[in-house]
């Protein structure tokens, strides 16, 4: 009996090491990695069908892996574009939203200009006549000269408005004394008497300073809109130092070399290599929050005191009014002018009736209706365009600092935040053990994932830190209702570094700066009277600033 039991033994043992065996290769089986290497279209190839030993793998944990040394060096790639790809979407956003309010503020602040200049002419063809439509070009002028400011801000607003009152006022005199002869020289005296004088009653003083205060606030709304649309444009194309790409690497794909395929990084793991590699952007937190508060300020004044629709909606009745009060009190003013510039020369006859018939200015302005006025502008109100901006500027704060979480945040590069145990920690599946690290440049000499050079900060993210530190030196002068000096920042803030150019759209401005101040000089006017202007120190200050960064990075 005992000759049949040892064969049995014997088979029962081949059969159990059979199974052994197979459960063994079975363990190490690379196929899902296999499967989703060729998932992503790189070459099945390259990768083993079962574990290999590891020696020659640079930045995974050696030992048996699934991965070829060309899997790590096209997963080292695809990490990166992983990495670019889920930064862009979360700054795209963004930046979408700025570009479309300022493309709709725009629209609407363009279209504002263009209905108040329909109202005047049509109120005014009705009240006036023939007598508005010899004259129609000088307000014509007017509106042109406010859309100029808009576009390219190179008008001195207050002396535009001072020059069109004055031409008026030429007009005028020679319409209600139309029984004399003025020279060219007579009428410039004439204007010499504005001031003291005041024809026009005191619309001209309050209309001006209600027209520059809205006009200032309403250009650099829309200007800040538009930087922070590029500003969010050229950060958002980043490109990751090599020690950034190594961590990517080992965080993203080193797990699907030891087969945890379905292990997703750790959270703090991922939220230290996020911080590492977006060091230079989190820089821009502070001026961006400075920013983003300067735009709630001037928000606020076009809301209340710098409304610009409340400005232009009503300019073609306050216009008319100084008409009027120049008509009324005609003779009180010509014969004041005729004290200070002399008696006039009297026309010939009969040429003073024909003339006196031409221009009978007896005609009482009538305002419309309120439903015969135009329809607001672009579809929608200033109030709520200002409405919908502070509420996506408010979200907006904090963007950058906030920019490590949200990458992690999202399902593609990270586990749950509860999800400690059961991750992938760069090493294991295992709890990941390293403190977070602060946000910021001057924080990541700490960092236990990313080798980060402290000591030179990226000179693009510079230049867009400037860029928002002078947009906000201006949008405190607009709430203040100074006029600002503006001048072309895109080429302060272009350049390549962690990012150049526009992937969502096109980004350049329409804007071109120049200079007008409250005070009424031009920027060539104060130059002219001081060795340096008041205005320009600063500016001046800014550009050394920047030819000293750059200089840094070249003796570097």
């Amino acid at each position: 009996m005992a000759r049949f039991v040892l064969p049995a033994l014997l088979c029962t043992l081949a059969a159990l090491s059979a199974a052994l065996l197979a459960a063994e290769l079975k363990s190490k089986s690379c196929s899902e990695v296999r499967r989703l290497y060729v998932s992503k279209g790189f070459d099945k190839n390259d990768a083993p069908t079962h574990e290999i030993n590891g020696d020659h793998l640079k930045i995974c944990p050696q030992g048996y892996t699934c991965c070829s040394q060309e899997m790590e060096e096209k997963y080292s790639l695809q990490s990166k574009d992983d990495f670019k790809s889920v930064v862009s979407e979360q700054c795209n956003h963004l930046q979408a939203v700025f570009a479309s309010r300022y493309k709709k503020f725009d629209e609407f602040f363009k279209e504002l200009l263009e209905n108040a200049e329909k109202s005047l002419n049509d109120m005014f063809v009705k009240t006036y006549g023939h007598l508005y439509m010899q004259n129609s070009e000088l307000f014509k002028d007017l509106f042109e000269e406010l859309k100029r400011y808009y576009v390219a801000g190179n008008v001195n607003l207050e002396e535009m408005l001072n020059d069109f009152w004055a031409r008026l006022l030429e007009r005028m005199f020679r319409l209600v004394n139309s029984q004399y002869h003025f020279t060219d020289d007579y009428l410039e005296c004439v204007s010499k008497y504005t001031e003291q004088l005041k024809p026009f009653g005191d619309v001209p003083r309050k209309l001006k300073l209600q027209v520059t205060r809205a006009f200032v606030a309403a250009r650099t709304f829309a200007q800040g809109l538009a930087v922070a649309r590029d500003v969010v444009s050229k950060v958002s194309v980043v490109n990751p130092t090599a020690q950034c790409t190594h961590a990517l690497l080992k965080m993203i794909y080193c797990s699907h070399c030891q087969g945890l395929v379905t292990v997703k990084p750790c959270y703090n793991y991922c939220s230290n290599i996020m911080r590492g590699c977006l060091a230079n952007q989190g820089d821009l937190d502070f001026e961006w929050n400075n920013f983003i508060d300067a735009m709630l300020m001037v928000a606020e004044r076009l809301e209340g005191p710098f409304n610009i629709e409340s400005v232009m909606d009503p300019i073609d009745v306050k216009i008319s009014d100084a008409i009027m009060n120049m008509q009324e009190n005609s003779v009180q003013v010509s014969q004041k002018v005729f004290q200070g510039c002399g008696p006039p020369k009297p026309l010939p006859a009969g040429r003073i009736s024909r003339s006196i018939s031409e221009s009978a200015f007896s005609a009482r302005f009538r305002p419309f209706h309120p439903e015969e006025r135009p329809t607001t502008a672009a579809g929608t109100s200033l109030d709520r365009l200002v409405t919908d901006v502070k509420e996506k500027l408010k979200q907006a704060k904090k963007f950058w600092s906030s920019l490590p979480s949200n990458v992690c945040n999202d399902e593609r590069m990270a586990a749950g935040n509860g999800n400690e145990d059961d991750c992938w920690n760069g090493k294991g599946k295992s709890r990941y053990l390293f403190a977070v690290t602060g946000n910021g440049l001057a924080n990541q000499g700490n960092n236990p994932e990313v080798q980060v050079d402290t000591s030179k900060p990226d000179i693009l993210i510079l230049r867009q830190i400037m860029a928002l530190r002078v947009m906000t030196s201006k949008m405190k002068n607009a709430y203040n209702g100074n006029d600002v000096d503006f001048f072309d920042i895109s080429d302060e803030s272009s350049g390549e570094g962690s990012g150049s150019g526009c992937e969502y759209q096109q980004c350049p401005s329409e804007f071109e700066y120049n200079a007008t101040d409250h005070s009424g000089k031009s920027v060539s006017d104060k130059a002219s009277s001081a060795g340096v202007p008041a205005g320009a120190r600063p500016y001046l200050l800014t550009v050394f600033c920047i030819l000293f960064l750059v200089m840094q990075g070249e003796w570097r």
